[in-house]
Parts: C-alpha cells; structure tokens; sequence
C-alpha cells in the first residue's frame, strides 16, 4: 500500500454538462492491481461483487473491520470501517493523474500495457515506469473496479471501471475515461486495485467524493426516460422518490 497525500481532484459529469472539484484527505492505494493470493499477474477476469467480497477476506485475514455488509445483490459500505475497500471514483482519478492534468502521466509506451505493445493478455505488475505517486499501471493492463455507480440514471446498477486494458488503443487509455458494467459481470480485462483510509468519523452516507444522497439525486429521473435507460429502482425507493411509471422505455 503506497500512501497518498491529500489534495484535490476535478471529476466531469458529461451527462449533464457539470464539473466538481472534490476534496480528498489522505488514503492509502495499492501500488499495482496485482492480487497476491491468486497469481503474479492482475486479476483478469472478477465481477464486481468478487472484487467487494475480495477486499472484505483480506480485511478479516489482517484482523480489520470490513468495509462491506453484503446481502444478495445489497452491498453497502461503512464509511467508518479501517478495512480495506475499493477507490471511489475520485479517489482512483487522483491517483492516477499524481499532480498532473493530461490524458495520461507519461508517453503510453512507457506507462501503460496497450494495444500498442501487441500482447494477448495482462502483464505482470511493475514493469513499466510508475506515475509520480509511485503507483503502476492505473492506466493499461486491466480496467479497475471502482466503487461508484457509473450513472444511476442512464445504467442502472452499473458500477464504474477505470483505466483502460492490455487490449484498448491509445484513445481509450486516458485518466479521464470511465466505463462500466453490471456488478455480476464477468469480463476479461477487468482487475481491481485495493484502497484504505480515510475514515469519514461516524458519517454514514459520505466518503472521499462518493455520497449515497448523490446518487439517490441522479436516479431520480423524472418524464420520459431514452431507450435504453434503467434508473436504479433501489435507490429511488430508498430516496421515497417516484419510480418509471410502466409505460416508459427503460431498455
């Protein structure tokens, strides 16, 4: 785990045209998405559900309280728990750009496993050069599981991946690029990277740029909903917010 200092990050919201500067106090990273209790190489293939699970285990083995309570499909994190957990989002942008505001902390070829370097699957940690907090691969080699929603909105569920893969061209390797995918989604390319800190001192729903208010805010989508979109039916229920009425698209 590589300590990082506190400091400040922009997140970009393009849905709806907004930017946010996000204050964050200081937390620990792991230095690469290497998870030593599988292989040496990243974790290639884990939904996002594994990866919560993964962080609760070596919580217990190092005698922490865990992060996560996990109920079927509900997972939800305490803010105040020493265990450890996945990045949010805002934490995982920080990192990665280290002081800088580019598209990535250095030339890929240097940085970052890519298309460019023409291999077939992830590489093992620590052979390119790292970025200026001393963390490798935050972009290349596995898209990592962030703890954020990626749109309650528009994707529902979906959770937020970040940093590109081993098989993304340049363009889709950058610090400010975010995808995601269901939380039970299996897919090749996805790792994760291990996150401690910064306890939020008794506060349940507000942690390191992430809030449970917020996201209940961008769920609650009101008229017609694009083909394609599925609010987070959870999250407006909890927020005694109206839910799609039946006769709305909802893909």
């Amino acid at each position: 785990m590589m300590p990082l200092p506190a400091g400040t990050v922009r997140l970009h919201d393009a849905r709806r045209g907004t930017v946010r500067d996000v204050r964050l106090a200081e937390f620990s990273m792991s230095t690469s998405a290497r998870v030593p209790a599988w292989s040496d190489r990243p974790a290639p293939n884990i939904t996002w559900f594994g990866a919560v699970k993964y962080c609760n285990l070596l919580s217990e083995d190092a005698g922490l309280d865990p992060a996560y309570s996990i109920d079927g499909r509900q997972v939800d994190w305490d803010v105040t728990a020493d265990g450890y957990r996945l990045p949010t989002e805002a934490e995982w942008e920080y990192a990665c750009r280290a002081g800088t505001t580019g598209a990535h902390y250095g030339d890929l070829r240097d940085i970052a496993w890519t298309a460019l370097d023409d291999v077939d699957s992830a590489q093992p940690p620590k052979v390119k050069q790292p970025n200026g907090f001393g963390l490798y691969d935050t972009l290349g080699n596995v898209w990592e599981w962030c703890w954020d929603y990626l749109d309650t909105a528009r994707y529902g569920d979906y959770r937020v991946l970040r940093g590109g893969s081993w098989s993304d061209p340049p363009w889709s390797v950058r610090a400010s690029v975010r995808r995601g995918s269901a939380p039970d989604a299996l897919i090749d390319g996805t790792g994760l990277r291990i996150a401690r800190g910064a306890l939020n001192g008794g506060e349940s729903d507000a942690a390191q740029g992430w809030s449970a208010s917020r996201d209940r805010e961008r769920a609650a989508v009101k008229g017609p909903l694009p083909v394609g979109w599925t609010p987070h039916r959870e999250l407006l229920e909890a927020a005694s917010l109206p839910s799609p009425s039946s006769d709305r698209t909802t893909g």
